[in-house]
């Protein structure tokens, strides 16, 4: 298969920064999720419903990006800030267990870590979100020599982290000038004005992944192709998340639809586009092509289900490789 010219640049960056500390660094928000299962209704004001089911999480979709990149068997640092508290303890716990290095987190006493508190129905979910420290991190706590130990960026959650609103084309060029290949995932819009530069931003991005709704959402547009065509050429790798239907790859003037891998015992959906952001980034650190990598991150993503909280089905990478062969047939 011909690959594209700017692929093969990237993928000769990669072999050059081989030798660094990490292979990735993610920058994001950080907080824990509460989610209730089982819930017997949807809840109404003035009224108490029922969870037959709880489970107390690391949260956020950096941190879930972050663990299971880590679980897959990539060296991963996490800069973000948390609160000196019983929650920021937690979600430091659970990076170090998940092999995450957390020496570049700050912890403030003057700051409560973030917490998202979930209610959880089949593959969809209500949540509501107390910022926290996550609010304060900001370009002023990242250095060029921090993203010099790693050879790729990742960051996420771009409108829960008002501290980069009018700098996160900053942090893409520093880290371009550093030698890193960066992606991207916006996330959510909680506010849904969508106010995001996209044409400035995305010059510094390589792999955008944007889901479907965010997508449309971003551009003010009705249709996939009609969104594609307003970036105008920026973003090199598109990855469009489309849930239960795969996903679609757009680069060099091509598409792809990558099917998805279906499973049939859903336990939740929480995490699934983050740990599908996860295995198209541990395929791309490697150099491989980018439909391999699309195919790798719509498997990573079906796996993410076959746990809770988006972290819970995956250990290391030979148990991640057992679950793609026995549930969905994967071979390597």
């Amino acid at each position: 298969m011909l690959l594209s010219l700017s692929y093969l640049i990237l993928k000769n960056k990669m072999k050059k920064s081989s030798e660094k500390k990490f292979d990735a660094i993610v920058v994001g928000e950080l907080n824990v999720d509460l989610i209730l299962n089982q819930i017997e209704s949807f809840p109404e004001v003035g009224k108490e419903k029922l969870a037959d089911n709880m489970t107390l999480t690391l949260g956020s979709s950096s941190a879930i990006f972050a663990s299971n990149l880590s679980a897959l068997g990539m060296r991963v640092s996490f800069i973000g800030k948390i609160g000196n508290d019983i929650f920021g303890r937690f979600c430091k716990d659970q990076l170090n267990e998940k092999g995450v290095d957390t020496s570049m987190l700050i912890q403030s006493d003057d700051l409560k870590t973030g917490a998202t508190v979930i209610l959880n129905f089949a593959e969809d979910r209500a949540m509501i979100t107390h910022q926290g420290a996550m609010k304060h991190l900001g370009i002023t706590d990242i250095s060029h020599e921090m993203l010099s130990m790693a050879r790729h960026l990742h960051f996420s959650s771009y409108f829960l982290q008002p501290g980069f609103k009018n700098d996160l084309d900053r942090l893409f060029k520093m880290a371009k000038e550093a030698g890193l290949t960066t992606s991207l995932d916006v996330q959510w819009d909680p506010v849904e004005q969508w106010e995001f530069d996209f044409k400035k931003i995305l010059l510094y991005v390589d792999i955008f992944l944007p889901n479907e709704a965010e997508l449309l959402n971003l551009t003010g547009k009705d249709t996939i192709d009609a969104a594609l065509n307003a970036f105008g050429g920026v973003g090199k790798f598109i990855l469009i998340k489309k849930g239960k239907e795969g996903s679609l790859l757009s680069y060099n003037d091509k598409i792809v639809n990558g099917k998805s891998f279906l499973n049939d015992k859903v336990v939740d959906a929480i995490g699934a586009g983050d740990s599908f952001n996860a295995g198209f980034i541990f395929k791309f650190i490697q150099g491989s092509p980018p439909e391999d990598c699309q195919t790798f991150g719509n498997l990573i993503g079906a796996i993410s289900t076959t746990g809770s909280g988006g972290t819970k089905a995956f250990t290391n990478y030979e148990e991640t490789m057992k679950i793609a062969r026995e549930k969905f047939g994967y071979e390597e």
